[in-house]
């Protein structure tokens, strides 16, 4: 049996040092995790003691720079097994993540606690040659001191392993709650042999779930909770009772109900009064009032209250079209469609009525153009239109056969850095979509990402057609890319994105979005399924038309859900109250829309209670802010693919990194701080 722990025989244990390479996935199997993290915290607690020794000097080259670099390795494993973790979480992978993660945890909580580093640190940051360093440097050294102290370095050293229980805890309660919702929403399927209860659906979405069922060596028509069987269920399904039940199915997924296969050790509602309690005693030990006060300190938010104040303001603003949305849905559903019981397993399937009726055009009317190798053609034009690089194919070893690999590169040949895209759903993969940074931009090292979504896979011999939707979705995901891989900063924690405040990390992906709406690039970026043409300018006027249909509920839906997060993380006991509640009282402010009460959405809001999203939702909207406004300096030179402005977003917001407050980068762009008219303009709800 080959040594597991011997480099030859275990990939994860490749490349020790600096720069590291492309993971080699091809050959990475579960029981390879065990013995490389084993020996890579050896190695790095090895590196801890010896930089903290009283004759290291407390210098950059002597304790800062050999510190990030001896790290690294340690690092780069536990990505990749991350990573797979998300994309492959079959019972092999999850039991090799969750049999690590307490030590890696328990690892990292050290560090964060250990008083000599930080003593080194202050050191540096106190001596005359901080002055001499890069502004970079500068910012690396004291975003160090401040994530020390919310690490709990400076608690007494009798709270310290309490504290240190608190991140493992939560750490393996976030895993769970993922993988509690990956379970339930694969434990339920449907397969229907009856034409009849088929009305409505697409001829694609029926021909994925014939698929689906073929490839189980069954007759009929599969379908799934994931988004792309699900969604055209609720949205074209003619049949009421399959809508409720899907709706019903997804509604309840992890939660204490079991009627549509869910089990009771999935229920995340055991887990998030636990997850709230520890963050509310985290909290307490580092001597702030409430999460959501220790979760600002690094973000560009100055206080709960700016937060609150600032969602407030845009509800208010928002809930007057919001109601004139669902008054008009309604109307529409009683007098045209015979449904005056609007519910809420009926609410897509009337709003894509509606909008046909008003637009005269349907989402999978559009979908048809939009093939996936015209979309990425599309994509990688804008890149290169208004950055100055190019998206190249290039290969390396993969974790599925569907992910694809690119390289992109300047117009003198150089390499900027290497992506990953994996865009099909998958039963073993997470939900959503995210963008998973491999590695960063270093010296002699370039920043690898990987995009990953969860859209329909193509089926028939024919290329996979996406959504409107989902290309907005697939250039937001490459704006977060192009962020991590466009900086030209190389020093760890402050490269690409890492050390960008969260609540404008969204900037960049946000901004992406707009030009899925810019003529110049639709007409390049699709080409009909049969025909090849691309979109008719008459179709995508009706597009521009239907833009900010029921714009006004969906804002106030996305502002319910940060104002629950906001609120859940700054007032709430999870020893006296119930989430629940909260959640109606929050609906009862701001909502239009109110879903039965055995939805349980909290269940699934996996970014607050499974990533890293707590006391952090309202970044959305936040930088969705700044994002309509930078795209607005575009719109105002006349050319939204203006290469010289693009030139400009790629030096002072792409480029800087984390080495700068992302306000002053906005500023540097902009020339002025962030204004929320464009924003208004935008979701139609002042006039253009």
């Amino acid at each position: 049996m080959p040594d597991l722990a011997d480099p030859k025989f275990n990939p994860l244990l490749a490349g020790g040092t600096l720069p590291q390479d492309v993971p080699p996935f091809a050959g990475i199997h579960p029981e390879q995790v065990t013995p490389a993290l084993t020996q890579r915290l050896a190695e790095a607690r090895a590196l801890i003691a010896r930089l903290t020794r009283a004759e290291t000097p407390a210098t950059w080259e002597d304790f800062a720079q050999p510190l990030a670099d001896g790290l690294a390795p340690l690092g780069w494993v536990w990505g990749i097994v991350g990573h797979l973790h998300s994309v492959r979480d079959v019972p092999e992978w999850r039991e090799a993540y969750n049999a690590n993660l307490p030590e890696i945890s328990r690892f990292y909580s050290e560090l964060g606690q250990n008083l000599q580093l930080f003593e080194k640190y202050k050191a540096l940051r106190n001596s005359a040659a901080f002055a001499a360093l890069t502004p970079a440097r500068q910012r690396v050294v004291e975003n160090e001191i401040r994530d020390f102290r919310l690490s709990g370095a400076e608690l007494p050293e009798a709270q310290k392993p309490r504290f240190q229980e608190i991140q493992e805890e939560l750490a393996c309660l976030a895993a769970k709650f993922s993988e509690n919702l990956l379970d339930a929403t694969n434990a339920y399927s449907e397969i229907l042999t009856e034409p009849s209860d088929l009305g409505g659906l697409p001829a694609d979405v029926l021909e994925s779930a014939r698929a689906a069922a073929k490839a189980e060596g069954k007759s009929g028509w599969k379908f799934t909770l994931h988004m792309p069987s699900y969604l055209p269920i609720l949205q074209y399904a003619d049949n009421r009772d399959l809508r409720a039940r899907f709706y019903r199915a997804s509604a309840t997924r992890a939660s204490e109900f079991s009627d549509f296969g869910s089990r009771p050790e999935w229920d995340n509602g055991k887990l998030m009064p636990r997850i709230l309690a520890l963050r509310m005693e985290e909290t307490a030990l580092l001597g702030y009032p409430h999460f959501a006060a220790l979760s600002l300190v690094a973000k560009m938010a100055d206080s709960t209250s700016e937060v609150l104040a600032f969602l407030r303001d845009l509800a208010a603003k928002a809930k007057p079209f919001a109601l004139r949305d669902l008054a008009e849905l309604k109307t529409f559903a009683s007098e045209t469609l015979n449904l005056p019981d609007l519910q809420a397993w009926d609410v897509a399937w009337v709003s894509e009525k509606l909008r046909q009726a008003r637009y005269a055009f349907s989402e999978q009317e559009v979908r048809a153009y939009f093939t996936e190798p015209q979309v990425l053609q599309g994509l990688f034009g804008v890149i290169e239109r208004l950055f100055g690089v190019r998206m190249c194919p290039d290969s390396a070893p993969v974790w599925h056969e569907d992910v694809r690999f690119y390289r992109l590169e300047t117009a003198e040949g150089q390499c900027m850095g290497r992506v990953y895209m994996d865009l099909y759903a998958r039963p073993e993969k997470r939900g959503g979509a995210w963008m998973n940074s491999m590695l960063d931009r270093r010296d002699r090292q370039t920043p690898v990402a990987c995009i990953v979504a969860n859209f329909a896979r193509p089926v028939g011999g024919k290329p996979a057609t996406f959504t409107h939707d989902e290309v907005s979705t697939l250039f937001h995901e490459s704006g977060h890319a192009l962020h991590h891989l466009l900086t030209e900063v190389t020093e760890s924690g402050v490269s690409g994105i890492d050390g960008v405040e969260w609540d404008a990390v969204e900037l960049p992906s946000q901004f992406m979005e707009n030009f899925c709406w810019d003529w110049q690039v639709v007409t390049k970026m699709s080409a009909h399924a049969e025909t090849s043409a691309a979109l008719p300018r008459a179709l995508f006027d009706k597009m521009l038309a239907a833009k900010n249909f029921q714009s006004g509920m969906m804002t106030v839906r996305q502002i319910e859900f940060s104002l629950f997060d906001m609120l859940l993380h700054s007032r709430f006991d999870p020893e006296r109250d119930e989430v629940t509640a909260l959640l109606r009282e929050v609906r009862e402010e701001v909502a239009v829309l109110f879903p039965p009460e055995w939805h349980r959405f909290p269940n699934s809001f996996s970014h607050i209670f499974g990533g890293g999203y707590a006391a952090g939702y309202y970044s959305y909207k936040w930088a969705e802010v700044m994002s309509a406004d930078a795209y607005a300096a575009f719109e105002e030179t006349g050319d939204p693919l203006d290469t010289a402005t693009g030139r400009r977003f790629r030096d002072e917001i792409l480029a800087v990194g984390g080495v700068r407050p992302a306000l002053e980068s906005f500023k540097a762009f902009r020339g002025r701080t962030p204004e929320p008219e464009a924003l208004l303009r935008q979701s139609g709800m002042i006039p253009t």
